[in-house]
């Protein structure tokens, strides 16, 4: 019974797209009153809705070009913590790097006037999982941070996420990350 209501509902979401082509080639026969006018009316919907994707398409790679997101996933650990030290020295934080071994779970400290903010820095091709959280939690007493920050070039897992949630750590994503870029530039 279950399966038959799928594919009730499967058959009805495919008529969607088939009764909007329909209006419209009724609504070009209805104002030309020809063949030919519903079947331009139909060509010339579906010419716009194309271009209109492709616009789209377009209008996010340039964002990512802009960010400098691909320069970014090429980048070495170090040259991203780098990076990411100028980005936030433009955002008006006193920036101090740690130690490339040993800097007990952060890669960069900021401070401005309220706080002290302790950075890990991963630039994975992956997820970032719950180990990078565990590090900048145990990094905030070792710096006497009042805040953790993960950043990364890609996503984090839903476990990271979580960890992150109950220990108040703050995460910035791939998404975050161009956004920042950009109100930088």
């Amino acid at each position: 019974m279950l399966r038959k209501k799928k594919e009730k509902k499967k058959s009805r979401i495919r008529l969607i797209p088939i009764l909007i082509i329909l209006a419209i080639a009724y609504a070009g026969w209805h104002y030309t009153g020809t063949t030919n006018g519903a079947i331009a009316a139909v060509v010339i919907v579906l010419f716009l809705l194309i271009t209109f994707k492709i616009w789209l398409s377009t209008r996010g790679s340039a964002r990512l070009r802009k960010a400098g997101i691909r320069e970014i996933d090429e980048m070495t650990g170090e040259e991203f913590e780098e990076y990411l030290g100028h980005l936030f020295k433009k955002r008006g934080y006193d920036v101090f790097y740690t130690k490339a071994s040993g800097d007990y779970g952060a890669d960069l400290i900021l401070e401005d006037r309220d706080d002290i903010i302790a950075v890990q820095a991963k630039r994975y091709s992956g997820t970032v999982g719950v180990k990078a959280v565990q590090e900048i939690i145990g990094a905030l007493k070792m710096y006497e941070a009042t805040q953790g920050w993960v950043v990364t070039n890609s996503y984090f897992t839903k476990q990271a996420e979580k960890l992150a949630e109950s220990n108040d750590v703050y995460l910035i994503d791939r998404d975050e990350l161009i956004d920042m870029i950009l109100k930088k530039r």
